[in-house]
């Protein structure tokens, strides 16, 4: 038996699940559409094509983005640590100590020069 039948299944589990969840939503779903209900939501604010001001997003919408992505990363690299710590030994401890002084202190240049303020 093929290794990659397993996950061929699940895959295909998964991609049925997900056209059968939308064409079942479709089909039992309401019908009554309006204008309200077509416009783009954003958060009570009136939608408009420009960002706020009538240009470009601020650079710092995106610096902000950015430094969740680098925290997420480092969590997903903390749990296989975390998992695997007895068997790594001393030599992934210090790696990991060393991980997160590196984060720690980018995390910390990042709140000085105030990247993290929302004004």
């Amino acid at each position: 038996m093929n290794p990659y039948v397993p996950i061929l299944v699940l895959f295909a589990i998964g991609a049925g699940f997900a056209v059968f969840s939308v064409v079942a939503g479709s089909l039992s779903g309401p019908k009554r559409y309006n204008r309200a209900k077509l416009d783009a939501y954003e958060c009570g604010i009136e939608p408009s094509p420009h960002a706020a001001g009538g240009g470009r997003f601020p650079v710092k919408y995106y610096l902000t983005a950015m430094l969740f992505i680098i925290f997420d990363i480092e969590s997903v690299f903390l749990f296989p640590f975390a998992v695997g710590f007895n068997q790594l030994g001393l030599f992934a401890l210090v790696e990991m100590v060393l991980f997160i002084l590196t984060v720690f202190i980018v995390y910390a240049y990042v709140w000085r020069r105030g990247g993290l303020e929302w004004d």
